[in-house]
């Protein structure tokens, strides 16, 4: 009977933080647009999902660890990826729309437009650590809900620091398993943009994705 506590114990506040982590993760974002849109040209796919993962496992941490106030603390370093993840938001933007207004290079078998490994990753890093709301979602947001919830829930079977690190690692399960399988599960769409104008929408919703993003930080929202 104490063995069921026990596990009952590990397994909530990893189902806690698996439920947190993807209910922030599984939106509309400029990260996951283009993790979508690499894996629908199967272009890259493990080191995007790789990077993806890892940055968000760093993060997670971070926050876990209580680094978020040390976030909230430096307003000058947050202007400085404010700023620059908006510019590089914006000049994305203008290359998915260019993209989606130039139908003869929307084939995903054909070269034109390919991207190397190189760019791929360098863009994936870039969505990630130089757009503030993934330091509000991951480090603020996560790491507040980690603390709250070993507040409540962490004086049973294990302890308040151990519940706070099982939440986390939910939430880092939860972004595994998401870009995995947005990378790789992507290709399931495969017939539906094997026509050029499936792409030239993709393309479209991702370009005002994006800017949408990009003015919003350049607003300060």
């Amino acid at each position: 009977m104490l063995s069921v506590v026990v596990v009952l114990s590990v397994l909530a506040p990893v189902a806690a933080g698996l439920a947190a982590g993807l209910s922030l993760i599984v939106a509309i974002g400029a990260q996951n647009a283009f993790v979508l849109r690499q894996g629908l040209r199967r272009e890259h796919v493990l080191p995007v999902v790789l990077v993806c993962a890892a940055s968000d496992l760093v993060l997670i941490a971070a926050g876990t660890a209580g680094l978020g106030a040390l976030v909230t603390g430096a307003p000058v370093l947050l202007a400085v990826v404010r700023w620059g993840g908006a510019a590089f938001l914006l000049a994305l933007a203008a290359l998915a729309a260019r993209r989606a207004l130039r139908p003869g290079n929307l084939d995903p078998a054909a070269g034109a437009g390919a991207t190397s490994a190189r760019s791929a990753v360098g863009t994936s890093l870039a969505l990630t650590w130089l757009n503030p709301h993934v330091y509000l979602d991951t480090v603020l947001l996560l790491g507040s809900l980690a603390a709250g919830y070993a507040a409540a829930h962490g004086a049973g079977a294990v302890g308040t620091g151990a519940a706070r690190w099982l939440f986390g690692a939910g939430a880092m399960v939860a972004s595994v398993v998401w870009f995995t399988a947005l990378g790789y599960g992507a290709r399931l769409l495969a017939p539906v943009f094997a026509r050029p104008g499936a792409w030239r929408v993709l393309d479209g919703a991702i370009a005002v994705v994006m800017a949408t993003i990009g003015v919003s930080l350049v607003l300060g929202g």
